[in-house]
């Protein structure tokens, strides 16, 4: 065996060897619910990918207690992680998880490499992310939310695709998550998505819009029962307040806000990844200047508002990395004239998402161009808008009664949404109401697809 092994994936004695402590199987003697979670991997700081994660676990541990998952993510080897959660009687209790790499790369001699993988499964070789998957309940797929798509390229399309394709290979029931479906241009690749959807035991959507290319997906195939609407699973990762808290400026402007009617307090998330490069922002069909809208709004809140302003990390990459949302808040304060510098912090990392998501959630009004930034907000009664480069956010922010605060740069000038901005700021005490209004269904709904993807795994 070690002689065919060691053929089939082209290694050494040496390699051979951590190879075979890479896909030594995973026992498991447990009758619970076992649940494998692709797409969705924790501790790569993006805080909106976190809030997926922590969204799908936490959600299934409340429901179901003693279920136990592993979690792929695309790292090496066999690991271990875990998050605190709030559970609905606001008591707090730990969830832990299994971790396994899949990584979609030409490196056949790891156990890891998700083609590695389809093969081991196809002449039933051991392989630990087989095992795991081969004894799961059910594998539950988000493709980071929204990268289910051949918008970013054939390889990123083949990442989010393969796991799907093993999880119906080896017969495992497929959950799709609620996630954004498309856009696919490229014949060959709309077709495999469709095929994928089809062979699902249930695929959700997340907002009405990618629910109706899901549809147009599966065309006659469609079923009522399967493919449902749902809402992003951040919505239910439920805010939980630090220690001591994040800043004590912050504290102490709420504090000033609620004791004795001082100024407003709002935050500003701004995306690194389109604030640090023009051309990038291009490439995502911007006909605006970014980094001139969010630095001519801050500076219309210190000046002609008595607004305070929190900068809101959430992808928590170090300066220099080209997604740095802590640089772009840096960069973007360091335009403000000193004297108006006071009225403007940052919150500094490191936070996990319940935390930040706590104090996005003590606000008057956010505005964010990362997306699961501004589902914090709504997701806790924070009116709020968006820079919003992809029809996802319209999607989202459609089913909480605040589409009017989105304004799209690949559509509208400079000052157009600028203007837009400004009036979600100034609409933000009528537009609570709404929002408070489509809260109570959302919440209804998150429970029910929980409940049917429980009952149908």
């Amino acid at each position: 065996m070690e002689a065919f092994l060691g053929s089939l994936f082209r290694t050494t004695g040496r390699d051979f060897r951590v190879l075979k402590r890479i896909v030594s199987p995973i026992v498991n003697t447990s009758s619970t619910p076992h649940f494998c979670l692709f797409g969705a991997a924790p501790g790569t700081n993006n805080l909106g990918v976190d809030a997926l994660s922590q969204g799908v676990l936490g959600g299934i541990a409340a429901r179901c207690p003693g279920a136990t998952f592993t979690v792929f993510d695309y790292r090496r080897g066999q690991r271990s992680g875990s998050f605190v959660m709030t559970t609905p009687d606001a008591s707090e209790r730990s969830v832990s998880y299994d971790l396994l790499g899949a990584n979609h790369s030409r490196r056949m001699w790891r156990g890891d490499t998700l083609k590695v993988m389809q093969i081991a499964g196809r002449l039933r070789l051991p392989n630990a992310g087989v095992e795991a998957m081969k004894r799961a309940t059910a594998v539950l797929d988000l493709s980071g939310g929204d990268s289910f798509t051949d918008l970013y390229g054939r390889h990123r399309f083949e990442t989010v695709s393969l796991p799907k394709r093993l999880s119906l290979d080896l017969g495992v029931p497929l959950v799709l998550l609620p996630q954004t479906y498309g856009p696919f241009v490229d014949a060959g690749m709309r077709a495999e998505a469709a095929d994928l959807c089809r062979g699902a035991s249930s695929a959700w959507a997340r907002d009405a819009r990618s629910f109706e290319v899901l549809k147009s997906l599966l065309g006659d195939t469609f079923d009522a029962s399967r493919h449902r609407l749902g809402v992003d699973v951040a919505f239910g990762m439920r805010p939980r307040r630090r220690p001591g808290g994040i800043s004590p400026i912050l504290d102490r402007w709420i504090e000033e806000r609620d004791g004795s009617n001082g100024p407003p307090v709002v935050g500003l998330n701004v995306s690194g990844l389109v604030w640090g490069s023009p051309e990038r922002a291009k490439s995502y069909g911007f006909i605006l200047d970014y980094r001139s809208l969010v630095t001519r709004f801050l500076t219309w809140l210190t000046t002609s508002t008595d607004a305070r302003v929190a900068l809101v990390p959430h992808v928590i990459e170090p300066e220099g990395h080209y997604e740095s949302d802590p640089q772009a808040s840096r960069e973007l304060l360091e335009t403000l004239p000193k004297e108006h510098r006071d009225r403007v912090t940052i919150l500094s990392p490191p936070f996990e998402p319940a935390e930040i998501k706590h104090e996005i959630g003590r606000l008057d009004w956010f505005n964010g161009t990362r997306m699961h930034a501004t589902i914090a907000a709504l997701s806790t009664g924070v009116p709020a808008s968006a820079i919003a480069y992809s029809p996802k956010f319209l999607g989202v922010f459609e089913i909480a009664n605040q589409s009017p605060g989105v304004a799209d740069p690949t559509t509208l000038s400079e000052e157009e949404a600028l203007q837009t901005l400004r009036s979600s700021y100034e609409a933000r005490a009528s537009s609570r109401t709404p929002l408070a209004a489509a809260l109570p269904k959302i919440e209804s709904t998150l429970n029910a697809q929980f409940e049917a993807i429980l009952s149908a795994s």
